[in-house]
């Protein structure tokens, strides 16, 4: 009998350590429940301040990256601008020399003047040798209806690619680019070119491609040239003309206020202004500097002109017809005073739908590209000796 008791209770002793080791194993498993719990709080705290974090730093980055291209073209322009007043106090040097302390006779002053006249000439002449003028429009070809009426479409006239820009408008800021003129022909529509983007607007539809460079007219605050190179999409260089009343350089084409030409010799620029409102000034354009080089005061006027362009430094200007659709050159200036405008020849153009928005010569291949109420035509021209005149 003691012996039953004595197992009896050995039994409820180890039943009771028994107990005692369960609960304890449940506080310990609670704990750890919480713990863990407690570190999964923790975590997803953590894990929620980090993409916060992220997407602060991002935002910040991206602020950061639009400040330094905002700093870029600020410095940018201000390099240029830099540039322009260099280049416009180099040209004030030359052209105010220092007063002098005695008085100059007056026949000296003629005589040294003239001396300067005849070295620019001389200058000039230096870089000449083209004697070829327009004798007659051969034929006229049609290639396509693409853009609004007014515009201008133009291939490289210095050579330096067989692409076909189009600037479409007379207040736009995006050049559209086709590989080849079939290409051109064959397209549906400008979205099947590639698009330069240009920084501001240009003005009228005097522009010009030469060498794998866009030359435009920007009028903003000043009437501005910009020189734009089509391979790296970006503005190389920048000159504000000479501060002068400008007005449309054609009657027909208030748009306009310069137009910019390329013949054999280089680039010209064609523009009038208040001084001289009724007739047309030439200038010739350094393509280094973007300065002008010489001018002259043609006796062409302004009125009821559409357009002109150059050909070995001789200026056509072509003017409205009485007949509908139909165009002529009856005034040329030729800077080389090789041939004069009682001399040149009577020249009209094809029949066509309205008048020229811009007429663009290339040297290269001896054709003018039209621009006429949206049709791209190509004129073919013969030319001859200004000695067979």
């Amino acid at each position: 009998m003691r012996g039953l008791v004595v197992f009896v209770s050995a039994v409820c002793l180890a039943s009771a350590q028994h107990q005692a080791l369960i609960d304890y194993l449940e506080r310990r498993l609670l704990a750890i429940e919480d713990r863990i719990s407690l570190w999964h709080e923790q975590a997803t705290r953590y894990a929620s301040e980090l993409r916060e974090l992220k997407q602060h730093m991002v935002s910040q980055l991206e602020n950061l990256d639009k400040e330094k291209e905002t700093l870029r073209v600020s410095l940018d322009s201000m390099g240029m601008r830099v540039d322009r007043v260099e280049r416009e106090l180099d040209y004030l040097e030359t052209q105010n020399g220092a007063q002098p302390c005695v008085d100059v006779d007056d026949k000296l002053i003629e005589q040294q003047v003239t001396q300067v006249q005849e070295k620019q000439k001389t200058k000039y002449f230096k870089l000449t040798d083209c004697n070829d003028m327009l004798s007659t429009i051969k034929a006229m070809k049609i290639l396509k209806r693409l853009g609004g009426s007014k515009g201008m479409w133009t291939r490289d006239t210095g050579g330096g690619s067989g692409k076909v820009f189009i600037f479409n408008g007379t207040d736009e800021d995006t050049i559209f680019e086709f590989a080849t003129v079939q290409d051109f022909t064959r397209s549906h529509g400008l979205s099947e070119s590639r698009q330069l983007k240009l920084p501001s607007a240009w003005q009228g539809t005097g522009h010009i491609v030469y060498n794998n460079h866009a030359y435009l007219v920007i009028q903003e605050d000043e009437l501005t040239l910009v020189k734009y190179d089509l391979r790296n999409k970006s503005v190389v260089d920048s000159a504000v003309f000479p501060d002068q009343d400008y007005i449309p350089v054609y009657s027909l084409s208030p748009e306009t206020v310069m137009d910019l030409a390329v013949d054999e010799e280089g680039l010209w620029v064609i523009y009038s202004t208040l001084q001289n409102e009724q007739h047309i000034t030439l200038a010739k354009i350094d393509t280094r500097s973007l300065s002008i080089e010489q001018t002259w005061d043609t006796s062409c006027p302004r009125q009821n002109a559409e357009a002109a362009f150059v050909i070995c430094g001789t200026l056509y200007v072509v003017y409205n017809s009485e007949q509908p659709g139909r165009s002529h050159v009856q005034c040329l200036f030729d800077v080389n005073d090789m041939v004069s405008n009682d001399d040149a020849p009577l020249i009209y153009f094809p029949k066509r739908y309205g008048a020229h928005a811009s007429l663009k010569y290339n040297p290269l291949e001896q054709l003018l590209y039209a621009w006429d109420d949206g049709f791209q035509i190509l004129y073919k021209l013969v030319m001859k000796k200004k000695l067979e005149v």
